[in-house]
């Protein structure tokens, strides 16, 4: 079975193509500034163990259909194609942020199910729409596939009432759904299983730390989600790239009643222009470390912050689980820098947490142990593979 899976955003196409049941993509791509001026297209083919990149810079991409459009011509290219024609696409597996308390788990789409993914547009503005933009493009561009809705925020449906709600009028929750969602649940999902099967049984209690430019951390037992640090909306919990995570709220009504802010430039800023941009001037986690090693006071104390939120939660999630068997790091920053995973796990011997340096300076594209031998917590580095893990709920769901 031919499975695409299609992640949309607001001006970007990522997506992957399987042969299921091969793990191994035949083509993988990026579709970038769309409705933009300067529109890149990056497709990637796999070929018996070789990869051939092909790099094109169209005119114009004025819409998703043309961006999709020109991923088909790819797709389907005489000399470089790993199909035919588009009815050769069986599955297109979308990936969609928010799926509310609707949505537990992947979904074939029917025209209920896209109504149901319109209206929650006010929980995810930013993405949910573009998913849905995806679905109707995905629809005209391979009509004869089945399309497959996998939600982020699904994993963390098994999470106990006392973890998702807040201590609010009971009204805000029954009539306005305002609870604990949490996000990035298609990648700590994959990074959970990963590590069950590294450690040889699924009755696990696991901290999976999800850092790229958004970040999120989960507590997951017996592959069960029970807490995770992203709430309402992605801005809660560790600092990011440019979003500043948790915060007094009182902040808010300071900026807007004594500060002069519009709710609106208080949202930009906590969303736009805070975490590690707004403590540095730097979003990106490889200048923030450039500045710290060249004796940046300001970006070493923004290293030590981001990791102390982490430290945190892996505490409190410690807690949550009553013991630990791993703590996971995922995704880009977490896969990738080995400062931030020391600076979290300093000083957390008490728990069993210690980090083998050696080791963890050493780099892979594979689940690799750098703890200490002697203790008791595994910690694994185990690269996350959200387009897979998409690829591998629609299969369970068809087949």
């Amino acid at each position: 079975m031919n499975i695409f899976v299609l992640n949309s955003g607001s001006s970007s196409i990522k997506y992957q193509l399987f042969r299921w049941p091969a793990e191994q993509p035949l083509c993988s791509g990026l579709v970038e500034r769309i409705g933009l001026e300067q529109p890149r297209i990056r497709h990637k083919v796999f070929r018996g163990g070789e990869e051939q990149v092909i790099e094109r810079a169209p005119e114009r991409l004025p819409d998703h259909r043309a961006g999709l459009e020109a991923v088909l011509e790819l797709l389907t290219d005489a000399d470089t194609g790993v199909i035919r024609d588009p009815v050769e696409i069986e599955a297109v597996g979308h990936r969609v942020v928010h799926g509310g308390e609707t949505f537990a788990a992947t979904t074939i789409i029917t025209e209920a199910v896209k109504a149901e993914i319109k209206r929650l547009f006010s929980l995810a503005p930013l993405h949910n729409p573009a998913n849905f933009l995806g679905i109707e493009v995905a629809e005209q561009i391979f009509p004869r596939a089945r399309q497959v809705a996998v939600f982020d925020t699904a994993f963390h449906q098994t999470l106990p009432e006392y973890a998702f709600r807040y201590a609010l009028p009971a009204s805000l929750y029954t009539e306005h759904g305002i609870r604990v969602y949490g996000f990035h649940g298609t990648s700590h999902k994959y990074v959970a299983e990963q590590a069950a099967a590294y450690l040889g049984s699924p009755d696990v209690s696991l901290i999976t730390v999800h850092l790229g430019n958004g970040c999120s951390m989960a507590a997951v037992r017996n592959g069960r989600c029970l807490d995770t640090s992203m709430g309402f909306g992605p801005l809660s919990g560790l600092v990011m790239g440019t979003r500043s995570g948790d915060l007094d709220p009182s902040v808010i009504f300071h900026l807007v009643n004594q500060l002069g802010y519009s709710v609106e430039q208080a949202n930009t800023l906590l969303n736009k222009q805070s975490g590690m941009l707004g403590l540095t001037g730097f979003s990106d986690m490889r200048d923030v470390n450039q500045a710290a090693a060249a004796g940046d006071a300001t970006a070493t104390l923004a290293l030590q912050l981001y990791a102390y939120r982490i430290k945190k939660y892996i505490g409190a999630y410690a807690a949550a689980l009553g013991g630990l068997d791993a703590v996971v790091f995922t995704a880009g920053v977490g896969e990738n820098d080995a400062a931030v995973r020391r600076l979290a796990c300093e000083n957390l011997t008490f728990l069993g947490i210690g980090l083998d340096e050696a080791r963890n300076q050493e780099r892979g594209s594979q689940l690799r142990e750098i703890n200490a031998p002697e203790m008791a917590v595994k910690v694994l580095v185990v690269p996350t593979n959200e387009e897979l893990e998409i690829a591998r709920q629609c299969a369970e769901l068809l087949v």
